[in-house]
This record gives C-alpha cells, structure tokens and sequence, in this order.
C-alpha cells in the first residue's frame, strides 16, 4: 500500500469552517468524508462528492 501524505489533501483555514479541517480546495469538511465511509461505499460518496477522486477518498 502506497503511503501519502494527508496535508497535501487537507488543509485548516482560520476563514473556512472556523478552521476546521477540510479537504483542500473544497468547503468540504474532512469529518465529513470521514463519517460518510463508514454508512457509504467509495463509489456512493464519490457520486455524493464528485469533485474528489478515488485516490483522494
């Protein structure tokens, strides 16, 4: 399994959700993706969140 780096993908901004940690370059918030895996399938939350990819999921 290849090893990557979580702060290339997420990213805390004072101005954004009050800096709460979200996926970089989206409002959406990483908690978010987090509690959707575990009642969705990988290709169900890449429908809900077309914007990310499978590697980024």
């Amino acid at each position: 399994m290849k090893r990557h780096d979580w702060r290339q993908r997420i990213v805390g901004d004072p101005l954004m959700h009050h800096g709460e940690p979200c996926i970089r370059g989206t409002r959406i918030a990483g908690a978010v993706i987090v509690a959707s895996l575990a009642d969705l399938a990988v290709d169900e939350l890449l429908q809900r969140y077309p914007q990310r990819t499978r590697e980024a999921v």
